[in-house]
């Protein structure tokens, strides 16, 4: 008969080593898979990074610091902020281990892999693009192709992410890459036009579900 003592020993250590083996979430980058309900409002940037981390937890992820690729402009006091100063150093790997850029210069540069099949939702999901019904392709930014803020008087963040009523904020397409033949869909990852307004309806009159690029910060 087994030592039932050297039998609990063995399963132990089975499970030590099998806990031991199991490679961590990895995932870097995704883009949301939903909105909050309120457009372009998200309570200015803490909420916009809460939406990040919220569902980078549900995704198993939430052991990281998440922020969301969002620019501010300097108003009430307060400076501008650049979306490329908030999310880390990289690389970033999406979902299923992709890396889609291995530095902030080369996220912002001709070289980096972001496009419909890598930009997944933190499920893994592939977001609609052009042709797609609903088309979802635009991407809040707030950003200027090297990743900074605006300094023009417009407003390119709805009133710095607090306004779902007045204002427009500059997005990027998401499906900016590949075959596509529609040179509108082939824009900027990150900066490709301003929408005609901050609500939910507005967003989506152009292509937008009010979704958000999130990057690891650590």
């Amino acid at each position: 008969m087994p030592n039932p003592l050297r039998v609990l020993t063995l399963v132990a250590s089975g499970l030590v080593c099998a806990c031991a083996a199991a490679p961590a979430n990895q995932m870097g980058f995704f883009v949301t898979s939903s909105n909050p309900g309120k457009g372009a409002d998200f309570g200015g940037l803490a909420g916009a990074d809460r939406q990040c981390q919220s569902l980078a937890a549900a995704a198993g992820a939430g052991q990281r610091t998440w922020h969301a690729y969002l620019s501010t402009t300097a108003a009430n006091g307060q400076p501008a902020v650049n979306a490329r100063d908030r999310i880390g150093k990289g690389p970033w790997a999406n979902v299923k281990g992709e890396v889609v850029a291995t530095s902030v210069d080369d996220l912002h540069g001709p070289g980096n892999k972001l496009g419909k099949q890598t930009s997944l939702t933190e499920k893994g999901t592939v977001v609609n693009g052009f042709g797609d019904k609903p088309n979802m392709h635009d991407i809040l930014t707030g950003s200027m192709p090297d990743g900074r803020a605006s300094t023009g008087a417009a407003d390119t963040t709805c009133g710095n992410w607090t306004s779902s009523s007045t204002g427009s904020a500059v997005v990027g397409h998401l499906d900016r890459t590949g075959t596509n033949p529609d040179p509108v869909a082939n824009k900027s990852w990150n900066s490709s036009h301003g929408t005609p307004g901050c609500s939910t309806q507005a967003l989506a009159s152009t292509g937008g579900g009010g979704l958000l690029y999130c990057f690891a910060a650590d």
